[in-house]
């Protein structure tokens, strides 16, 4: 856009939604050059700043007008580079939508707006004896809309299900700057799970502004134990043998070495001295089942290897378990002042196999790994640790992160597990799909959005416009050839 074009569409969005919900100055702009995932920065055209649905839409429809692309950003916590900006483009904040409309256990339903903070839809639930229970590690600072648009998990995803798994209702603005609504408070609406690819698709799709989420009963007891190991090979041992008894923690989260010696650094989390591994591992339920499986999982520890367990006394000391796990991404930055958080996802039997291969890779490019994952579902987190300051050091780090992808792929599993794939895993598409997936994925994305002005740019690893598929003559899907489709 020309500095014109910028100022008429700013006079636009100011006439819509006020003259202070509308951000131009180039140094504030800077504020929202990037998500969680700092490696990849763009300064937007214009920022807006929403105060309700009606007012999203009315964005939208100003860029619709203009021709101009609009990417949504909730916390701005994603990994994937999901929220990144365009350039040329109006970045639509959704931090001020942030009331919780309704909190009904009746009907073991919340109603809530994107801006919402994770963990305050739990604070508002548990007096009534409910909680949310997809937990991500920033839970207390990442927003609803935010979870919703890439799916979050967390570290309670093995028991409880993604983020997808737990919303059964949205409002959105969709890619023309209409307000719809897909399923309700009721599970599993009839037709097309419209709902379903809505969730998950990374902003694509258009802009939630409303969410309805299931809330789950507080358990009535929770026991969370720490296992210290002296290798990644016992404590992946240890998680198969737990699952494969047919015991389902609400948790199973593994640390290494350098991921344990991150964390005391920063938190003072007190883990056993000389452990190559801990878990964590959290039961809940009935109580009499709790106890039960909780015998059966320390003894699978302890013949596994485990030189140490130790039972969390009280709730202080399980948060203390959880403080060391949770803060793990943010205290690497004690021990390396750069580094690339991964997502892969393996069968958890291939755990201690995968670990060692990482572990290879490490020594044998000379960049450091740091391991911290859901064991339980075997959803990697390698820490990529880098210089940037160093010539060559983040290329380095980049290929070493690709090549763990590369495993996770040659292993039957995936190249992301709940960080999305947003700008950063783009480029990885291809070694899961073929082109004709992709295809097929992209006319599901223009049926919403045939202008293409919904987060271009991202999950896709070409440019691939609506008019036409790369690599095809317009009108060459092999759906459209069965006369079912109609490329937009």
């Amino acid at each position: 856009m020309t500095t014109t074009d910028i100022s008429v569409l700013a006079a636009m969005l100011r006439a819509a939604i006020g003259d202070g919900q509308v951000i131009s100055d180039r140094q504030e702009l800077r504020t929202y050059e990037c998500d969680g995932l700092a490696q990849y920065k763009v300064i937007p055209a214009l920022v807006a700043l929403p105060r309700s649905a009606q007012e999203c839409a009315a964005v939208v429809r100003a860029c619709v007008e203009a021709a101009v692309p609009f990417v949504a950003r909730g916390s701005g916590t994603g990994l994937s580079g999901g929220a990144l900006p365009h350039a040329d483009g109006v970045l639509i904040v959704t931090s001020q939508l942030r009331a919780i409309r309704e909190i009904a256990p009746q009907d073991e339903r919340a109603v809530v707006e994107p801006g919402v903070i994770n963990l305050q839809v739990t604070r508002a639930a548990t007096p009534y004896g409910y909680y949310y229970a997809p937990d991500p590690s920033s839970q207390q600072i990442c927003s609803i809309g935010g979870n919703v648009a890439e799916n979050s998990g967390g570290a309670h995803c093995l028991k409880y299900g993604f983020t997808t798994n737990h919303v059964t209702g949205l409002q959105v603005v969709t890619p023309d700057g209409d307000l719809v609504r897909l399923g309700g408070r009721a599970p599993d609406a009839p037709g097309y799970d419209l709902l379903g690819a809505f969730v998950g698709s990374e902003g694509t799709l258009g802009i939630a502004t409303e969410v309805t989420v299931r809330l789950v009963r507080l358990p009535e007891s929770v026991r969370t134990l720490l296992a210290a190991f002296r290798g990644t090979d016992e404590a992946g041992a240890a998680t198969s043998a737990i699952i494969g008894a047919g015991v389902v923690p609400a948790a199973i989260e593994m640390m290494d070495a350098l991921a344990i010696e991150a964390a005391e650094a920063a938190v003072h989390c007190g883990y056993p001295q000389g452990a190559g591994a801990v878990l964590v591992v959290e039961l809940d339920g009935p109580a009499p089942e709790v106890a039960a499986q909780f015998t059966q999982v320390e003894g699978f520890c302890r013949s596994n290897g485990a030189f140490e367990i130790r039972v969390a006394a009280d709730e202080a000391e399980r948060a203390l378990f959880w403080k060391g796990r949770k803060s793990a991404f943010a205290a690497v930055g004690r021990i390396s002042p750069d580094y690339i958080v991964q997502d892969g996802v393996i069968p958890r039997t291939a755990l201690p196999e995968v670990l060692r291969r990482i572990a290879e890779i490490s020594r044998e490019r000379g960049v450091r790994v740091a391991n911290v994952f859901h064991a339980g579902d075997g959803n990697l987190h390698p820490l990529v640790l880098f210089d940037d300051s160093v010539e060559g050091q983040a290329e380095q780090a980049e290929e070493v992160s690709g090549a763990i992808i590369d495993l996770c792929v040659e292993y039957g599993g995936s190249i992301t597990g709940e960080h999305g794939v947003g700008m950063d895993k783009a480029k990885y598409m291809p070694r899961m799909y073929s082109d004709d997936d992709l295809d097929t994925m992209q006319l599901v994305r223009c049926a919403f959005d045939p202008r293409g002005l919904a987060n271009p740019g991202k999950v896709f690893p070409t440019p691939r416009l609506c008019g036409e598929v790369p690599g095809r003559h317009k009108g060459a899907h092999p759906l459209q050839e069965a006369g079912v489709a109609e490329v937009f």
